[in-house]
């Protein structure tokens, strides 16, 4: 299961990290991110010990962040490597897709 990622602790957790890490930055009251979310924890799972993947709630981090990396729409998936945004995938889509783009990280 994805955990949660912060304005406090982005930094250090995703920034920092010496794996890939992809975070999906979502809300309660989004549809889309309620269909996809499933589909990140199975990601966490497949992924573990080779990427990090974290989920950001807008709602309880709606400064530093989510502004710096411009989230206007959501869901969206941010994927990072060695501390820079390297690609990004707005609105729901299959696991697959987004498999592709975590294996394109390794």
């Amino acid at each position: 299961m994805a955990e949660q990622v912060t304005d406090a602790n982005f930094e250090e957790l995703v920034l920092n990290s010496p794996v890939p890490v992809v975070v999906d930055f979502w809300a309660t009251w989004c549809g889309p991110c309620r269909v996809l979310s499933p589909v990140v924890d199975e990601l966490a799972e497949d992924f573990a010990g080779k990427v990090n993947v974290y989920k950001m709630n807008i709602e309880e981090n709606a400064d530093a962040t989510t502004a710096k990396y411009g989230i206007r729409n959501i869901p969206t998936l941010l994927f990072f490597k060695n501390g820079e945004q390297v690609d990004k995938q707005v609105g729901a889509c299959p696991k697959n897709t987004l498999a592709d783009k975590i294996n394109a990280l390794l």
